[in-house]
């Protein structure tokens, strides 16, 4: 089976060559060229393709990638609101992804950027480097005893919980489907009185159309003055604009983003030599509250073998005919 993986970085190449250890019946061609109706015709000739969450998997993409005659995208991540599925369908081109790799890696980050933003470690490590000892501006809260308000209890989401569980927060959750595995140290409550009652939200949940910009000027307006928000899962489940008004109203003692709305053109990328004019963000990165990072909650060893082993397998089981649940 060959497959033509896109967008390739150097520990890509590396862990699916491992574990292409395991599947000698896959062959694997990697470009570095991300997936897009532009690129979507180099993969004449393939049986599949291999694209990611900042990858363009559109209508247009996928009429390309049919005419080609691939029968398979495999998606080396979880999301795929990049992905059109009617498309997909329409051209018979079947969409495979990694729904779960290593939540405890997601949900690590998730609780390092709610500690990095909160105890400004981003402004200390910079400062003492310049030999400046002094404290001002890096107060921060105990986590201990505070709430913390889980938005999404999947997989990540429940790790989540787990290690705020651990810190001694009260734990407090939304989700429309309640975890059973979590009814010891978690309490459900709904999404107002998480908003209303959380020292510290952070979004574990997927994008649909019922999710987005679910935190907006309305639901900001229902969070604590003081509250800490994190988010590791999808950028436009937030309003960045709302997110930035509130910023500028004091609203938020602090903010941990792995994900925005902006950050396709970034994702992995090195812009150190450009200007982002009209940019959100660097609107958000003007903030000395803010700490932003790369799409990198996933990003861990275990997760990258995670990742790679179960996107082959998706190959194979493609190959054989063997039905997976989405």
């Amino acid at each position: 089976m060959k497959i033509l993986f896109y967008d390739t970085k150097k520990y890509d190449r590396q862990s699916f060559q491992l574990a292409l250890r395991h599947f000698p019946d896959i062959n694997i061609d990697f470009t570095s060229s991300d997936l897009d109706p532009i690129t979507a015709s180099l993969a004449q000739g393939y049986d599949a393709v291999c694209a990611f969450v900042s990858s363009d998997v559109g209508t247009r993409t996928l009429e390309i990638l049919h005419q080609m005659g691939v029968g398979l995208v495999l998606m080396r991540c979880a999301g795929f609101n990049n992905v059109d599925m009617e498309a997909a369908t329409q051209y018979g081109i079947q969409v495979m992804r990694v729904p779960g790799y290593s939540p405890e890696a997601v949900a690590e980050h998730a609780m390092a950027l709610a500690l990095a933003c909160n105890r400004r470690i981003h402004k200390a490590y910079v400062r003492v480097r310049e030999n400046d000892f002094s404290l001002n501006g890096l107060m921060g809260m105990n986590f201990y005893r505070k709430t913390a308000g889980i938005i999404g209890t999947g997989k990540i989401g429940a790790a989540m919980c787990r290690i705020c569980h651990g810190f001694g927060m009260r734990v407090i959750a939304y989700d429309i489907y309640e975890n059973p595995d979590l009814k010891d140290i978690v309490q459900y409550v709904s999404l107002d009185t998480l908003l209303s009652d959380s020292d510290v939200i952070s979004l574990h949940c997927p994008l649909m159309d019922s999710t987005h910009h679910m935190i907006n000027k309305n639901t900001i307006s229902q969070m604590k003055d003081g509250v800490i928000f994190v988010n590791t899962s999808r950028g436009a489940l937030v309003k960045t604009q709302d997110l930035i008004d509130g910023i500028r109203m004091h609203k938020f003692a602090s903010v941990g983003l792995d994900v925005y709305e902006e950050e396709t053109d970034n994702v992995f990328e090195d812009r150190s030599d450009e200007i982002l004019e009209h940019s959100t963000t660097a609107r958000l990165l003007s903030f000395p509250n803010v700490v932003i990072t790369s799409h990198q909650g996933f990003f861990t060893q275990e997760a990258l073998e995670a990742i790679a082993h179960t996107t082959l397998q998706n190959a194979m089981d493609y190959r054989d005919g063997v039905e997976k649940p989405f």
